[in-house]
């Protein structure tokens, strides 16, 4: 039989596109109601075409933004110029195939589940054989479960790893392999946000304004507790990723991100989230319960920003100063240093300040690319002026609150020169200042925390102060 005449039937999830499809809605449905969770688990347990089905009906999804796989959807534009027809064929839900198919408008017919039946493994290669005939069609696909259609396929066409198509070699000679070649681990820790766990150095502030550096049991409290927030972190941040799929998609450079571009399994971050966050308990239970609780308000109110605070202005920015200051409240948690309220005095000016940078900054680049409105946001681009007024305003806040307590009496019990520590006022407000003019020139590309340890003025800027502490001494 001619090539030509061969009908081509192509899997969507893992195959034409780099995702999973009904994860993908599970997720929607999931930012908008999250207690439908407990809707999914009951239907579940009807039978996994029927969850298909009650999540189809009530979500919906940009079919346009998903990540798909660009070879081969040029090979298959090929295949249909040379007059083959295709057929989509998939385990998701009709309405979701439909909705690709008629994305692309070069499939002759959707073979897809419905509430009833789940197109998958033996169930798709019956279906493919009483439609085609044994041998009389090829079959694209992925996973170990499309095995048995490749069996009854004339040509087996393979996407995915070499162990894939191992399997597929086992039960049909004839085969074309789409190697999808990623470099792993880089693509979990770039997930995972390791970058960002320099935010978490904030949880050795209370050991450095205590004067307890020296003491061995404070830093290793310390540095468990730095260990159990950057798992934590990292589990919300690959959350925060699965659940702001569409809006990372429409960004400029967050669409490059490992769930957003199919990189990585929506499957594995899921499994990598709980893992990470088992993790952070178990470290936290080396350390105080105050710690542990600490913790916990950290987790949830993440949380509750990844689900809906984001979205709301201004409620989002001063979310995110908590969540900075938080991390000094955990440090005093594991040492049980007392932070005493000049320390979270200057915490929460400084970090708003800090937040109103990232969202200017966020805000800036949207305007730079002739957008109006952030997505997933609860601004626009008119809003830039106004929190950069905020935001200085609560910088130069901070630094007030500085400098009254330079002319405090406590200062007295812990330094002999407190006169030193004006160097440090100086050094703030330079710092603050410069912050917001790179902002404004718009040079900041990064969360302005993990930026000033980039910076090689602002990382300056942070050895001077240390070192003007160490000399009031």
């Amino acid at each position: 039989m001619a090539n030509a005449a061969v009908p081509l039937c192509v899997d969507l999830d893992g195959t034409l596109t780099r995702t999973d499809v009904l994860l993908e809605g599970f997720l929607v449905l999931l930012k908008q109601r999250p207690w439908a969770i407990f809707l999914c688990i009951a239907w579940m347990l009807r039978g996994k075409a029927y969850l298909k089905e009650q999540i189809a009906q009530r979500v919906t999804i940009d079919v346009g933004l998903l990540p798909y796989n660009t070879q081969l959807v040029d090979y298959l534009r090929d295949e249909r110029s040379s007059g083959r027809p295709l057929y989509l064929c998939t385990a998701s839900n009709q309405r979701f195939a439909d909705q690709v198919a008629s994305h692309f408008g070069m499939f002759e017919g959707v073979f897809a589940s419905n509430g009833e039946r789940n197109l998958l493994g033996r169930t798709k290669a019956k279906e493919l054989v009483d439609r085609f005939g044994d041998g009389g069609f090829d079959y694209c696909g992925d996973a170990l479960a499309d095995v048995p259609v490749w069996r009854q396929a004339r040509r087996a066409i393979v996407v995915g790893d070499r162990h894939i198509a191992a399997a597929a070699r086992k039960v049909n000679d004839a085969i074309i392999f789409f190697e999808n070649r990623r470099r792993f681990l880089p693509l979990v820790l770039k997930e995972m946000r390791v970058h960002q766990w320099v935010k978490n150095l904030l949880i050795f502030v209370p050991l450095l304004t205590a004067h307890r550096f020296t003491d061995v049991h404070s830093i290793v409290a310390s540095l468990i507790a730095f260990a159990s927030f950057s798992l934590c972190a990292s589990s919300v941040y690959l959350v925060n990723d699965m659940l702001d799929l569409d809006a990372d998609r429409r960004h400029e450079r967050k669409r490059s991100r490992p769930f957003a571009s199919g990189n990585l399994s929506l499957s594995f971050g899921i499994v990598l989230a709980s893992v990470l966050l088992v993790g952070s308990a178990g470290l936290a239970a080396f350390l105080p319960l105050q710690f542990a609780a600490v913790l916990v308000a950290y987790f949830a109110t993440t949380v509750a920003y990844s689900f809906n605070l984001k979205r709301i202005a201004l409620v989002d920015v001063f979310t995110l100063s908590c969540l900075y200051t938080v991390r000094v409240v955990a440090g005093g948690a594991a040492t049980g240093i007392f932070l005493s309220y000049w320390l979270s005095l200057f915490c929460v000016p400084i970090f708003l300040s800090l937040a109103m940078v990232k969202r200017y900054v966020e805000l800036d680049s949207i305007r730079r690319t002739g957008k109006m409105k952030a997505a997933g946001r609860g601004y626009i681009t008119q809003d830039m002026s106004i929190l950069r007024s905020f935001g200085t305003a609560s910088a130069y806040l901070a630094v007030l609150v500085l400098a009254l307590y330079l002319n405090s009496p406590e200062l007295k019990l812990l330094y002999r020169h407190p006169k030193a520590l004006w160097v440090m006022f100086a050094l703030t407000l330079f710092w603050v200042s410069r912050i917001w003019m790179i902002a404004f020139r718009g040079q900041m590309h990064d969360d302005p925390i993990v930026f000033a340890f980039k910076d090689k003025v602002s990382c300056a800027v942070i050895g001077l102060c240390a070192t003007t502490m160490l000399l009031a001494i």
